[in-house]
């Protein structure tokens, strides 16, 4: 399930948000690197992420977010089979939230 790593354009990308210091930074970085539709999707899968990992079920899922369940579950499939970084995510998100740097 992973992009090859020597593939450039895929490492310039890393890089970039990488690069990115605050929530400033990444609002316009991502607002121009991405389609509003583009960002909405992003967002839509992390949140369908984040209430999985909360073991949520679909009907609420689908309920509070409008994702398909075909979208809920590749989602879930990357959650139970992918490289963890949703649940690195969640724990870096939850550790801020903590500290009250969220």
């Amino acid at each position: 399930m992973s992009i090859k790593s020597n593939d450039h354009n895929t490492e310039l990308l890393y890089n970039a948000v990488l690069s990115l210091k605050n929530m400033d930074d990444c609002k316009s970085f991502f607002e121009d690197l991405c389609t509003i539709p583009e960002i909405k999707a992003m967002a839509q899968r992390l949140t369908v992420a984040k209430m999985l990992h909360e073991k949520r079920v679909y009907s609420d899922i689908v309920s509070e977010t409008g994702a398909s369940t075909a979208t809920i579950s590749r989602v879930n499939r990357s959650l139970l089979y992918g490289n963890n970084g949703y649940e690195k995510i969640f724990e870096r998100i939850d550790a801020k939230s903590k500290t009250g740097d969220v």
